[in-house]
């Protein structure tokens, strides 16, 4: 009888470490339940029929997802600052919580962490006294050793942390001795906080019983531009991270840094101010998740600061408009550049309380469901408020570029701003340089009259202004009775705020009597009614 070539392999159980590469356990993949029984090849290596057994499992798993509704979860991204992992009972109580809402329903595809407590403050302190020739990164240690030893963790999970913190006192060590830190060591030496703080986070989940697996923000395609410090995410990352997102088994929790990213050269870069939420907004948006969390340490956005209102309440839907504006203008709520991803790709971002999961918090969508006059007030403390009236410029154009160009060039931005054909009102905050104040004054003195008044305040209404009339009604009512001058007001070009320069010392109690006004119902006025206005004459002085 005339043989043939047959080939056998046995195709035995296989993890996903064989196919991905720089992956540590757990797994990202399950082992695919495959039997130790004998299949017949004919054409195809081993190597070959391992891929397409990935695969399949891959479009299993994909079907399954889709499959019936009664199987199906919310997907989601959850974001934890620095307050709310402070220590070991914070890792703790945040964990059980990530724990607690997976069996409420929710599936998060990513858990984005901040550095644990005040670590990031601490790492840029030590960068300082590297500076003055002393390395000691023993309180940074002790907070992350102490959490370690708590939870008991593994020795592996322990050498990790221990190596990022060796390597950090190493850099250190450098800057000690060249005496240099500049912008692209500042950023690497910052990002060792987020980097122990999600392995020790991911670690806490599986001792729940949680699979996670603890991923730096370059792993899972935060690609970034090389501007140091105050990075943007460049274009590229969302199909980087949709990419590095299809090769991770949905069902297991990935924990990532918050806050940084590589730029194309592979160096480690900072995101700036909202950075951690923005890496958030920006996986949630890139995989078009069900909604993006974002868990502090209020229950949710709040009608006005409760540090000077103690009746400020929930606002339960705000627009992503009047959300910028309100972070714009000094309220607690993500960056507004944190918002940008969530708007493009119209991805809900909610707003819940770590310290009181329960609670349901501020959902920010596109358009917000509850009509109402004012939905919140907040404010902006010890900003300036320039005037600049032209002396030889009247009738002519020309004047507000002449203006502007001198802002350009001391590179000055402004919060507020009015103006006529001749003198422009504007307000600078505390961030702006005096040195580059005082050298605008003497630039813009040869063509305007420039007058700068200190210790003020912006207090801003987040409102439809398409009602501009009742709330202005009410406001200048309440200011009248009050005795508070405003001494400039702008009605912001998003439609959505008003804002009013006052002295500091009236700003608390403008705010607290606009509150009551708006919100408690006990205002010290009688409120304008449209329909109790019509047909009458409506003097606001």
């Amino acid at each position: 009888m005339k043989s043939s070539l047959v080939l056998v392999a046995v195709v035995l159980t296989f993890s996903a470490e064989a196919f991905i590469p720089h992956v540590r356990r757990p797994a990202l993949l399950r082992p695919v339940a495959v039997s130790s029984s004998i299949k017949i090849f004919t054409a195809k290596n081993a190597s070959e029929i391992a891929f397409e057994e990935v695969e399949s499992y891959r479009d299993g798993m994909s079907i399954t997802r889709s499959g019936t509704n009664e199987n199906k979860v919310m997907d989601v991204v959850m974001k934890f600052g620095g307050s709310s992992l402070a220590d070991k009972d914070r890792i703790d109580h945040v964990a059980n919580l990530i724990k607690n809402q997976i069996e409420a329903g929710y599936r998060p595809r990513a858990v984005v962490c901040s550095a644990m407590g005040k670590t990031t403050n601490s790492l840029l302190s030590a960068g300082e006294f590297a500076l003055e020739g002393r390395v000691n990164v023993d309180a940074i240690r002790t907070l992350h050793q102490s959490t370690m030893n708590h939870f008991e963790y593994s020795q592996h999970i322990i050498d990790d942390v221990n190596a990022l913190l060796d390597e950090c006192q190493d850099m250190l060590n450098g800057v000690r001795m060249i005496q240099e830190l500049s912008p692209k060591s500042l950023d690497q030496l910052v990002s060792y906080g987020e980097r122990c703080s999600v392995r020790i986070m991911a670690a806490r989940l599986n001792q729940l019983g949680v699979p996670a697996q603890a991923f730096d923000a370059w792993d899972v395609g935060m690609i970034t531009d090389s501007e140091f410090g105050d990075a943007k995410i460049l274009a590229e990352s969302e199909d980087a991270i949709r990419n590095a997102f299809d090769r991770i088994d949905p069902n297991i929790v990935s924990v990532v840094t918050g806050f940084i990213g590589h730029d194309p050269n592979k160096r480690i870069t900072t995101l700036g101010r909202g950075g951690s939420d923005l890496t958030a907004t920006q996986i949630g948006a890139a995989l078009k998740l069900d909604e993006i969390q974002v868990w502090k340490d209020v229950d949710g956005i709040l009608t006005s600061d409760p540090r000077l209102v103690p009746n400020a309440v929930p606002v339960g839907d705000v627009s992503y408009e009047e959300a910028s504006e309100l972070a714009y203008f000094g309220a607690q709520v993500l960056h507004p550049i944190a918002m940008q991803p969530a708007m493009k790709h119209n991805v809900p971002v909610r707003v819940k309380n770590s310290y009181n999961p329960s609670a349901v918090g501020t959902i920010i969508r596109n358009r917000k469901e509850t009509e109402r006059l004012v939905t919140a007030i907040t404010y902006k403390r010890d900003i300036k408020l320039m005037d600049i009236e032209s002396t030889q410029m009247l009738g002519a154009y020309g004047f507000l570029a002449r203006v502007f160009g001198e802002f350009e060039k001391h590179k000055l931005s402004v919060d507020v701003l009015a103006s006529s054909e001749v003198s422009v009102s504007l307000t600078l905050d505390k961030k702006q340089k005096d040195a580059e104040i005082d050298g605008l004054m003497r630039d813009l003195g040869s063509c305007a009259k420039v007058t700068c008044h200190k210790d003020r305040s912006i207090l801003t209404l987040i409102t439809d202004v398409g009602r501009s009339s009742e709330v202005l009604a009410t406001v200048f009512r309440v200011f009248s009775t009050c005795g508070i001058k405003v001494e400039m007001m702008s009605q912001g070009a998003s439609k959505v705020n008003i804002s009013f320069i006052v002295k500091d010392e009236s700003l608390e109690r403008a705010i607290l009597e606009l509150h009551k006004c708006f919100f408690e119902e006990t205002c010290s006025v009688e409120p304008f009614k449209p329909e109790a206005g019509r047909n009458k004459t409506l003097l606001v002085v």
